[in-house]
């Protein structure tokens, strides 16, 4: 078996672009990949260009070699992008080998260490409390949800003082806990908005009596030092991770004790073959995993089959493929605007994806002709700006 070519998308899920690869081969089997979108997104079309002629010819199989050799072809550490493009081609990698032998890709991992993956849903705000009362009811009724993540924010953190935004985001989550069922977990998203240690140690802790699932991602990546100083003031879980882009920078973040459980990103780290080392490392330190996963219905696929054989998995995050994007008590969305190119998403039931023993590959069913008519929409985020006219991290 040998790769022929390589077959990149630019297609849409609801309002938010991806990237999309096919590599087909001379014996007629194609398998499938998905990139993260960091944007810019059309970057990663000629970087799949580039190391399309890398890999014809080669066996597919060879998953190890061929990812090694894309590693050992650049001369500097891949940044964002690169790693995205080598996510997408590690995919596709595993997805044929899978299917030449008739498998679940997860067969090839060891097979699978549980039955079904357990998955939350974002709610992504901070709405009331009877608000989400209703949102997670509606999403525990349909899909059986009992987990969920949601934004700590109830005030503008830069235009407030910061005793405030602590305050009332400890009462919101007071009033959550009061309001939602006895078995509902919430995890707490601050997207890496907060500049100082001591006020993300002082958020947590506020929190840190209602039981959060985690508290994740206050700080921003890129000392390592401080999140280990922040874990050890904490008093609740902390979770980091969608930031980091190898293993050699989770081995870091993991030396210095900072995080209770990670969340590498599998379309950003290079892939299962990269995923799983990061796995071993954090399992070594008695640290479990639960995957960022805010991509299409191809990525969480992916997701699925590692989560499967991962002796430390936790807990996966999960979009639903159709539907309203990141709120999901909305009215049910038309079909234009779900992520249409899988054919046969993996939907949750009881709160939990279960394993398709009888599908080879992912185990999902590729629409290309909706991927060339359902194109590229453009997306970027937009930058915060303080009351003094200073901009601040999204």
């Amino acid at each position: 078996m040998k790769i022929d070519r390589l077959r990149a998308f630019m297609t849409r899920d609801k309002d938010r672009p991806r990237v999309i690869l096919a590599i087909d081969t001379a014996c007629g089997l194609t398998g499938w990949g998905e990139c993260y979108n960091h944007g810019p997104d059309k970057a990663l079309l000629p970087i799949l260009e580039y190391l399309g002629p890398f890999l014809h010819g080669q066996d597919p199989r060879r998953i190890e070699h061929i990812m090694l050799g894309l590693a050992q072809q650049a001369r500097f550490p891949p940044g964002a992008l690169t790693l995205a493009a080598f996510s997408a081609i590690d995919h596709c990698l595993w997805d044929l080998s899978a299917k030449a032998l008739g498998v679940p890709v997860f067969n090839l991992l060891g097979g699978h260490v549980r039955d079904r993956v357990r998955v939350y849903a974002g709610v992504y705000s901070a709405p009331d409390a009877h608000i989400a009362r209703g949102q997670t009811d509606e999403l525990r009724a349909a899909w059986g949800f009992t987990a969920f993540k949601l934004s700590p924010w109830r005030v503008n953190l830069h235009a407030h003082r910061w005793g405030e935004v602590v305050r009332t985001s400890a009462e919101y989550f007071r009033a959550l806990r009061e309001t939602l069922p006895a078995d509902t977990e919430i995890a707490f998203d601050a997207h890496a908005q907060i500049f100082e240690p001591q006020q993300a140690m002082q958020l947590g802790n506020a929190l840190a009596p209602y039981d959060p699932l985690f508290f994740e991602e206050p700080l921003r990546p890129e000392n390592y030092d401080a999140w280990g100083e922040l874990k050890r003031g904490l008093h609740c879980p902390l979770a980091t991770g969608e930031s980091l882009y190898s293993r050699y920078e989770f081995l870091r973040l993991l030396q210095v004790r900072g995080a209770d459980i990670i969340q590498p990103d599998i379309c950003v780290v290079g892939g299962i073959t990269e995923m799983r080392r990061i796995a071993a490392l954090a399992e070594a330190h008695f640290v479990t995993i639960a995957p960022h996963n805010p991509m299409g219905p191809l990525a969480t696929a992916v997701n699925v089959h590692f989560s499967a054989a991962c002796t430390n998995f936790r807990i996966l995050e999960y979009r639903l493929p159709q539907g309203a994007n990141y709120s999901f008590g909305d009215e049910p969305a038309g079909v234009s605007e779900g992520a249409n190119y899988v054919r046969d998403p993996y939907l949750p039931k009881d709160g939990y994806l279960e394993l398709r023993h009888d599908r080879p590959g992912w185990g999902v069913d590729m629409d290309e002709t909706m991927m060339g008519t359902q194109g590229y929409v453009h997306w970027q985020r937009k930058t915060v700006i303080r009351t003094d006219g200073s901009g601040a991290y999204v």
